[in-house]
């Protein structure tokens, strides 16, 4: 009898796990059929101060509450160049950049796609009324931020320099992004900082309420630097009513919001009725996204829009 038992306990043990493992199969087979994984949507833009991070940052929170399944965030980033990277690269799904820092031939296949023209980049020179800058050529001999490295305002000014024979060791570079040339020349680091950003710069309205400065006027480049580049850069007028500060004319370029040229039609056709359609409260975050409309957002060149943004601009066209 004792050994009856024994055997039925052997049996009892060898069954048990096949049974639990027959009653987790069920559940197993149902998380099969569950909710899809998010969407992820990371969104490259710049400094935090400047306009890119805002304008992605109020980007990401519409996104999150009215697309189903998405998941966005931003990146904080150089800015243009290395935003353009992160989208080539599959890295960032959305990103912010300078038109003139786009490459001129697309890839093959193409690794990014335009979803707008958003708004137009203006290229600020920052000095204070004691630095004796009041053109460009007073910056030979001097310590001046260009931008950081990977950055639109590098690329921008970089060209502007060459175009004014300021090229090689005529200025004496340094490589700051945003918030630290605001630092550097606060603290006499440097006599002047470049920065290319939609009205206002954050930043540099926060230092013109701090103390005095001035804004030098480029104006007077745009044709040059328009004759060696062609496609891209204007003028275009910093009012007084932005710095607080004289009005300047100045070099300007369109700004664009490019996207993976992998992603699906659908998401991109999303992405761009948002953009267009919750234009004001984009420009609540940032003025400078109060500035896009559907005539002006299809003009994208050197790159081509998304099929996704051209489905919706084509059918929302009067």
């Amino acid at each position: 009898m004792q050994r009856v038992i024994k055997n039925l306990g052997r049996r009892r043990d060898a069954v048990l796990p096949v049974l639990l493992l027959a009653m987790a199969l069920p559940g197993l087979t149902g998380c099969q059929h569950g909710p899809p994984p998010a969407t992820q949507i990371r969104i490259a833009t710049g400094s935090p101060t400047a306009v890119y991070y805002a304008f992605g940052q109020s980007l990401a929170t519409i996104l999150n509450r009215e697309l189903p399944n998405v998941e966005a965030e931003v990146l904080v980033t150089a800015a243009s160049a290395e935003n353009i990277q992160l989208v080539g690269a599959g890295e960032a799904e959305l990103g912010f950049t300078q038109a003139d820092v786009l490459p001129t031939v697309p890839t093959t296949p193409p690794t990014m796609a335009a979803v707008a023209r958003v708004y137009d980049d203006l290229l600020h020179l920052v000095t204070t009324p004691t630095s004796g800058v009041r053109t460009l050529a007073d910056l030979r001999g001097r310590r001046v931020s260009v931008g950081a490295p990977g950055s639109g305002t590098e690329i921008t000014t970089s060209r502007l320099l060459n175009v004014a024979q300021l090229g090689g060791d005529e200025v004496r570079r340094e490589q700051l992004g945003l918030d630290d040339s605001v630092e550097a020349l606060r603290t006499g680091q440097i006599d002047a900082f470049f920065f290319s950003g939609g009205l206002p710069v954050g930043s540099v309205a926060t230092l013109a309420a701090q103390q005095r400065v001035h804004l030098v006027g480029l104006g007077a480049w745009s044709t040059p630097l328009r004759a060696q580049h062609p496609g891209f850069y204007v003028s275009r007028d910093i009012p007084r009513s932005v710095y607080g500060v004289s009005p300047v004319t100045t070099v300007a370029n369109p700004n664009y919001l490019i996207v993976r040229a992998d992603l699906p039609e659908g998401l991109v056709r999303e992405l761009t009725r948002l953009l267009m359609e919750r234009r004001e409260e984009l420009a609540s975050a940032h003025p400078a996204a109060g500035h896009m409309s559907q005539r002006s957002a299809i003009n994208t060149t050197p790159l081509p829009l998304h099929p996704g943004a051209v489905a919706w601009y084509n059918a929302v066209k009067p």
